[in-house]
Parts: C-alpha cells; sequence; structure tokens
C-alpha cells in the first residue's frame, strides 16, 4: 500500500471512528468531551459577521427561552402523562381530545411536513398551542382536579400565550415581560398546591 493510499484509510478510519463517537454521545446522551469542530468552525466563521446589537439581544432572550421551554415542555408532559393514565396509549386519539384541536394539529402536522424540515415530534400534543393545552385541561377537569382552579388555569395559559410571541418569534421581551414571565412560571405551579 503507497503513503498516499496509507493517509487516506487513515482518514477514513478516524472519519468511521468519530461517527461512531457521534453516534455513541447522542444514543447515550453523554458527552465525550469531544471538539466540535464544525459547529466551533461556523461560529468563528460566520457569527462575528452578526451586529453586536443583535447578539446581545440574543444572550439576553436565552435564559428566558430556556425558562419558557422548560415550562411548556412540562406542561405538555403533565397532560401527556395525566391523560395516559386516564385512557392508555390510545389517549390522543380518545374523546378526552376534541375533534377541533385534532384538526387543527393535522393542519399543522402537514405544514411541517410540506416544508422539507425534520418533523419536531411524533406527539400531537406537541403541536398546541397553550390555549389549546387549556381548552384540554378544561375539557378533563375531572382528571385535573388536582389543579386549584379552571379560571386560574385559563389565567396562566392566556398570560403564556402571550409571552410566547416575542420570545418564539425573536422578539425582546420588556422587564416587565420579563417579570410576567417568571410569574407566570409560579402561578403555573401554585396551581399545583
Amino acid at each position: 500500500m503507497s503513503k498516499v493510499q496509507q493517509i487516506k484509510s487513515f482518514l477514513m478510519n478516524n472519519s468511521i471512528i468519530e461517527h461512531d463517537f457521534d453516534n455513541i454521545e447522542t444514543k447515550y446522551d453523554f458527552d465525550l468531551g469531544r471538539p466540535k469542530e464544525d459547529i466551533a468552525q461556523v461560529d468563528r466563521d460566520y457569527y462575528p459577521q452578526i451586529e453586536q446589537k443583535i447578539r446581545k439581544e440574543a444572550a439576553f432572550m436565552a435564559p428566558h427561552y430556556e425558562v419558557f421551554y422548560s415550562l411548556e415542555k412540562t406542561i405538555k408532559k403533565l397532560i401527556s402523562e395525566t391523560l395516559y393514565e386516564a385512557e392508555g396509549t390510545d389517549w390522543w386519539e380518545s374523546t378526552l381530545i376534541n375533534d377541533e384541536i385534532k384538526a387543527k394539529v393535522v393542519d399543522r402536522i402537514q405544514k411541517e411536513l410540506d416544508s422539507g424540515l425534520t418533523p419536531r415530534s411524533e406527539e400531537g400534543i406537541d403541536f398546541c398551542t397553550f390555549g389549546e393545552l387549556g381548552e384540554i385541561i378544561k375539557e378533563n377537569w375531572d382528571l385535573f382536579g388536582f389543579l386549584t382552579s379552571k379560571k386560574a388555569v385559563e389565567k396562566v395559559m392566556a398570560s403564556l400565550n402571550s409571552i410566547r410571541g416575542p420570545i418564539a418569534h425573536c422578539g425582546v421581551l420588556a422587564d416587565d415581560e420579563v417579570l410576567r414571565l417568571h410569574l407566570s412560571v409560579r402561578d403555573w405551579f401554585r396551581l399545583m398546591d
């Protein structure tokens, strides 16, 4: 084998090993501490070209997005688990979810498929708005009686839905909206007291 072939073989083997490491990290949700060259290189090449003001706004909004994301996932998980306990694996297809919400979810899923992007989820609930999540809770109040009040659920969901816009669409929250976000998080957890 020539030197060139040996080098090509060495590079190919390294590429395969790196790919295997990527799979291990993904499968076991484990970081082997390897540098992520491709992402780091893109950041070094392109991120500095974005205006400083925009980068500062992004840094300011990042923790608020994290709070909102975590709360939304927590609420969806609570709803899913509660309805699963009541109806089993077919809870989404059951009468616990009204046909209007199901139809809107089907439309959203189709729009995502038509866009050519990777679908965000295989679960219908992940395509529901806060308003729809509130409706699911209210329509199944007998299952969610551990929450303190239907009206409070409505209020919290409405507040979260209004805050969602600037967070999801690259807006910047005003100081009072940051406070509203944190109060909404507290209000949600207070519903379970």
